[in-house]
């Protein structure tokens, strides 16, 4: 009765890696947000950090962006990756948003 439980545990193992790979790989290649996009805009979502309103979004700071957003869910460095607020959808690395916070660490 054992091994039947590990084998059934090492194939549950061996098809959520497979899952999350897909995931991964998936989110590699979704679209980037369009900035005109309704819940773009409600956000104040552009691609380019340097481009944002600073009396519109006094809270803003040069230094922030979506790659050092704890939102954003691509790795290091990337020129674009996933993020929590827009899924589906791929947010531009240099990019920014009202909803930013900081990445611990």
């Amino acid at each position: 009765m054992m091994r039947s439980t590990r084998r059934v545990f090492m194939m549950q193992v061996a098809a959520g890696s497979a899952l999350l790979g897909a995931a991964a790989a998936q989110a590699q290649g979704a679209p980037l947000v369009n900035e005109k996009d309704a819940q773009a805009v409600s956000l104040g979502y552009l691609a380019d950090t340097t481009k944002v309103d600073g009396k519109k979004y006094p809270k803003h700071a040069a230094a922030q962006k979506c790659s050092n957003c704890m939102l954003f869910t691509g790795k290091a460095g990337d020129v674009s990756g996933p993020c929590g607020i827009f899924p589906g959808k791929a947010v531009a690395g240099n990019g920014w948003c009202s909803a930013y916070v900081k990445k611990a660490g």
